[in-house]
């Protein structure tokens, strides 16, 4: 059996399987264009003119300074969020964050960032947090999962991937520090928890920016197997929303993390946790397993889950955050 810990869900958050067990959950096959689905994508995003403004200082710790930033998305949709820059010294490193499908609304434990000397722009990705809130968007997390689920074309997940495209733009227009040309082969590094950690495996195998990339606890795995899964996160919404629609099995394979994990070929660390209420552990592991060579895995006790060795998990899994990326060119 994976950890124990003592809860009051009506189900088992570590569903029954072992560590062995979740090392042998697959990724499943990609539907027919899958690929082209993606590019295309990509790159709409990447013909975005971003416009990105930076705003007032927010805050100021741990060698860093936190200002908030807008900038334009695929739709036209300005997405607002916060830039994250050194307090002294130059830029050496440059980074994406996602978040987790509770928003964003301060910078929080991402700073300090992995690497000192580092930029990163934290976006809210739309419908979410407190900067990037639309009218004809969902900002709760069960109902914004299934915005635009009818199609492929129109699901609001796709858009919420090209934030995270776009959010690179624009950083490297606001540092352009970061758009090396000496050669060096460095490139942006990405970290996303859970809903980020989902939208991170689906970003990257598409762009070249991105040379690495840390998701802890990523959601979107393995949806085949999801929709089996009781679960306290976003997922038991599509759950609940496939009994009645299970027409939407075909658009969710144009957005499985893990099938999309199989395309991504550079390193990821990824955090993967052995009992989680919230994002089923099978679906996680299944991202871990697509990703044959290019993954790292570091096992985590619970996700979403407070317990008493949480601290100790944290400053370890943020140790292990700063020596992977210190071995890549990031």
């Amino acid at each position: 059996m994976g950890a124990l810990f003592t809860h009051d869900f009506p189900f088992d958050p570590s569903y029954g399987r072992t560590l062995d067990d979740l090392l042998r959950i697959p990724a499943p096959a990609a539907p027919d264009g899958f690929d082209a689905f993606w590019r295309a994508r990509y790159e709409a995003a990447r013909e975005v003119r971003t416009a990105p403004e930076v705003g007032p200082l927010e805050e100021e710790r741990d060698g860093a300074r936190v200002f908030a930033v807008t900038y334009t998305s695929v739709g036209g949709v300005r997405i607002g969020g916060r830039l994250v820059l050194p307090a002294e010294g130059p830029v050496e490193h440059g980074f994406v964050l996602g978040h987790g499908y509770g928003g964003r609304d301060a910078a929080g434990p991402d700073v300090p960032l992995p690497l000192p000397g580092s930029a990163a722009l934290l976006p809210c990705v739309r419908g979410m947090g407190d900067r990037s809130l639309l009218p004809d968007v969902p900002a709760t997390s069960g109902a914004h999962v299934l915005h635009g689920i009818g199609s492929p074309e129109t699901y609001v997940i796709g858009d919420c991937v090209a934030d995270l495209w776009c959010a690179a733009s624009a950083l490297l227009e606001l540092v352009p520090d970061l758009a090396r040309a000496d050669g060096s082969g460095r490139g942006l590094g990405y970290l996303g928890e859970s809903f980020g950690g989902g939208l991170g495996a689906l970003a990257l195998p598409w762009d070249e920016r991105f040379t690495a990339g840390q998701l802890t606890v990523p959601t979107f795995g393995n949806h085949p197997l999801r929709l089996t899964l009781p679960c306290a996160g976003s997922g038991e919404s599509v759950r609940t929303h496939h009994r009645s629609h299970p027409e939407v099995t075909e658009v969710l394979r144009y957005f499985d993390a893990a099938t999309a994990a199989t395309r991504v070929r550079v390193p990821v660390l990824v955090a993967a946790a052995l009992f989680d209420p919230s994002v089923p552990p099978p679906g996680q592991f299944a991202v871990f397993n697509g990703l044959a060579e290019e993954g790292e895995l570091h096992v985590l006790a619970a996700g979403h889950f407070e317990h008493p060795g949480t601290a100790a998990d944290e400053r370890q899994l943020a140790l292990a955050k700063s020596e992977f990326f210190a071995r890549q060119r990031v």
